[in-house]
């Protein structure tokens, strides 16, 4: 067991590039498991965003919820907004 988690701690400083979109959302196409192992961050508009729910690097925009409003399958609802958006590993 110890050679299986000295494996994974020398893989865990290989971190996969940040992709130019991404969902939090496991159901999304763009949801990319491997990079949530690690934590990331989204700067938008100069000021670090914490409840960011998808990102487009190349488009310009966020999607975040609209305060604690879900649809009928529980999911927050979102709103997209523009603006220079930075992703980078903490």
């Amino acid at each position: 067991m110890t050679d299986a988690n000295a494996a994974s701690s020398t893989s865990a400083t290989d971190k996969p590039a940040l992709p130019d979109r991404l969902s939090v959302d496991p159901k999304s196409p763009h949801h990319v498991a491997a990079i949530f192992e690690h934590d990331i961050g989204i700067r938008f508009n100069g000021k670090e965003r914490f409840d960011v729910e998808e990102y487009c690097l190349s488009e310009g925009w966020i999607r975040v919820p609209v305060g604690k409003t879900v649809d009928r399958k529980g999911r927050p609802i979102t709103v997209k907004l523009k603006g220079t958006v930075e992703a980078f590993y903490r």
